[in-house]
């Protein structure tokens, strides 16, 4: 039996906290917020769990569409995890940003929840042609620290992380997490909650196999053309918006189904 006090958890977000990267369109989404509920669920057959995330949604569209409905469903554990897509967006306003997500976890350990969140990792060093959004990242990432001390916000720092870094934690778009790279994020929070077992969530994998420098060149390439490029188009200013018709995959508390073996 897994020893914490929570029995209502609600994970607010966008693609990250949906679970992009862990599963697909036609088998669903699991992602660390939903194997955060299998690790809280173990021994717990009252625990309930929603996920409001949408993906897509930068940080202003979370609190809009997502805090309300979130605060209606009286949870005792939330997770709020929102900021990249702002970031790699067009009009990118790091006040703006931050300022949302604070007041989502004012709203949201006012209403008595005990709040998670996860801080962006160092994407200089996931994909090196990314590198000049490095310091949007520090000072995001810096700016939600220092809101969640004000509201006592539980941290989940990923940044200075070395396993955050690890290819095998990413998926080939490398803006979403793997199934592995779900699963340490998940252990990851669970450790930052205090729940026993999962200290250990940032062990190193076992070494890779070294890459060529022509090799490795032909990665950041394809990288680019084949995950990065698309993905930015659709952040241009003249780029169509989107309206894919995505909503929550799991908009009430219902009990959570353990994998088998759990």
């Amino acid at each position: 039996m897994t020893s914490h006090p929570y029995a209502r958890y609600v994970a607010v977000g966008d693609s990250r906290t949906e679970g992009l990267g862990d599963g697909d369109e036609h088998r669903g989404y699991r992602g660390w917020a939903d194997r955060l509920a299998e690790i809280l669920a173990a021994g717990h057959p009252d625990f309930t769990y929603a996920n409001l995330a949408v993906r897509g949604r930068v940080a202003e569209q979370v609190k809009d569409e997502q805090l309300g409905p979130a605060l209606d469903l009286k949870p005792d554990l939330a997770t709020v995890v929102a900021g990249v897509e702002d970031l790699m967006g067009p009009g990118y306003d790091a006040a703006r940003t931050a300022r949302a997500m604070e007041e989502m976890f004012a709203e949201l350990t006012g209403a008595g929840a005990r709040v998670a969140t996860v801080t962006i990792p160092d994407i200089g060093r996931i994909a090196p042609l990314a590198r000049r959004a490095q310091p949007r990242v520090i000072d995001l990432n810096a700016r939600i620290r220092a809101a969640a001390d004000r509201h006592g916000v539980v941290v989940l720092d990923l940044f200075p992380r070395r396993i955050a870094a690890d290819p095998r934690l990413w998926s080939r778009d490398r803006m979403h997490a793997s199934p592995v790279g779900h699963a340490r994020v998940a252990a990851g929070v669970a450790d930052a909650l205090g729940v026993p077992g999962y200290a250990d969530w940032a062990r190193p994998l076992p070494p890779l196999a070294p890459v060529s420098a022509l090799g490795g060149a032909a990665q950041e390439v394809w990288w680019l053309a084949g995950a990065a490029g698309p993905w930015v188009r659709r952040r241009t200013p003249w780029w169509p918006a989107r309206h894919d018709g995505h909503t929550a995959k799991r908009p009430g508390l219902v009990a959570v189904t353990l994998p088998e073996g759990a």
